[in-house]
Formats: C-alpha cells, sequence, structure tokens
C-alpha cells in the first residue's frame, strides 16, 4: 500500500482517466448518430434538401471526428503519466499541493473532488503548470501577479 498522497495521485488518474473516457464515449454516441442520419436522409421531391441535410449530417460527423482525435491525445497523454511514480519537482504525474490550491498535473480536467477534498488536473501546458513547472516545495513563483508557493510535491 502507497502513502495516502500516492492513493490520492491514483484515484486522481483514474478520475482522469475516466473523464476522458467519457467524452470518448459522448463523442462516438454523437458520430454514430450523425452517421445514423445521414443514411437515414431520403430523396425527396425538394431536390436540394436531401443533399443539404446529407452535408450538414457529414459536417457534424466530420466536427466529432477532430473532437475524437483531441480526446484520444488527452488518453495518451494520461498514458504516458505514471500516478505511482514520486516526484520532488513539479512535472507531468506530480500532485502539487500549493498557496493557491492542489494540482494534479496531468490532463486539463478541471476541478475533481475525493474525499470532499478539491483538486485540479490541469495540464503541464497550462499557465499554472508551466508557472509552477521545476519547482519544488518551498520555492515561489508569481502567477497572475500574485505570489504562489508551492507546499508540497508528490
Amino acid at each position: 500500500m502507497g502513502s495516502p498522497n500516492q492513493l490520492i495521485k491514483t484515484r486522481l488518474h483514474a478520475a482522469c482517466h475516466a473523464y476522458v473516457q467519457d467524452r470518448l464515449d459522448a463523442i462516438q454516441a454523437a458520430i454514430d448518430a450523425a452517421q445514423e442520419s445521414a443514411n437515414s436522409e431520403t430523396k425527396s421531391s425538394a431536390g436540394d434538401k436531401y443533399e443539404t441535410g446529407r452535408a450538414m449530417a457529414q459536417n457534424e460527423r466530420d466536427r466529432n471526428l477532430v473532437q475524437l482525435a483531441e480526446a484520444r491525445k488527452l488518453l495518451a497523454e494520461l498514458t504516458r503519466i505514471g500516478p505511482a511514480r514520486p516526484h520532488d519537482t513539479v512535472h507531468p504525474g506530480a500532485l502539487v499541493q500549493t498557496s493557491l490550491g492542489t494540482f494534479y498535473i496531468s490532463i486539463s480536467a478541471g476541478k475533481l473532488t475525493i474525499d470532499g477534498q478539491d483538486y485540479f488536473a490541469v495540464s503541464a501546458a497550462a499557465p499554472v503548470a508551466a508557472a509552477l513547472s521545476g519547482k519544488a516545495a518551498g520555492e515561489q513563483v508569481v502567477f497572475n501577479g500574485k505570489p504562489v508557493r508551492v507546499e508540497q510535491v508528490w
């Protein structure tokens, strides 16, 4: 059994994974619905109505395919992060307690609550993560004009 903070990281990682999987499932359902809509369009005496309906369904499907690719990139990013690996500086996979809040540097999944405690899953490219990158406990950065102290890094 790992330390309580390692267990929190594992649970945060699982929550991020669930977030991405939910997105993948929703996008796939939207793609399937758009495809079904395109397939069910029937020729009518209106002529252009058929082609317009098919084109709109195809555009919707294409937009969803772009979102699907983005969600798959998030999943790949998440897969590269090992939640069990401890960190002493802020890097992808680190859990960082700051004077601003507690951040899991992983993917942009937003606020996650575990055991009544709020955590913020942010990508390494997020402005706050970029400002904290490479910092260790006890160091301070300025973010949005305010000092932010790194209290702990796991």
